[in-house]
């Protein structure tokens, strides 16, 4: 089969009518944005959705890290050598920004009450988990809120 434009040689319209139908932007439908709704839908994005118009800026989220309360007392004596946690009369006092790659960097660092605690731990941190704070509890220590912690941190 030939092509299109191969059939129309030798043609004066190129099918589309009589001489006079082409002349003008009347033929064309109107200029801009004319027909938007009716002729020409398919040239233009739809009315009202996304990427049209005023959108509010967005919400920067804070970069919250998080660190395991098991982690934290397996590592502990480790940490006391290493000289990242303190050791104290009964356990030991460990600061939960040490621990986390990037934790002075971040806007917090929250700590996750999973996994067992045998040792009293004194911690240090922005935020913490109810289970956090009952496993510290419940084990003899304290969770101790950061001067960094603020009202905006949540304690879920």
């Amino acid at each position: 089969m030939t092509g299109k434009k191969k059939r129309q040689r030798g043609s004066r319209t190129h099918g589309g009518g009589s001489s006079k139908n082409r002349r003008g932007a009347g033929h064309r439908g109107g200029h801009g944005a004319a027909g938007r709704d009716k002729h020409e839908m398919h040239n233009h994005p739809p009315l009202g959705e996304e990427g049209s118009g005023f959108s509010p800026p967005e919400k920067v989220q804070d970069e919250v890290l998080t660190v395991d309360l098991q982690r934290i007392d397996e590592d502990a004596p480790l940490l006391a050598v290493e000289g990242t946690a303190t050791e104290t009369d009964s356990g030991y006092r460990v600061d939960a920004r040490d621990l986390v790659d990037g934790g002075y960097d971040a806007d917090a660092v929250k700590v996750l009450g999973g996994g067992q605690v045998r040792r009293e731990l004194e911690v240090v941190a922005d935020a913490f988990s109810e289970s956090a704070e009952e496993n510290l509890d419940g084990a003899g220590g304290e969770a101790v809120r950061s001067e960094r912690a603020t009202d905006n941190t949540t304690t879920e």
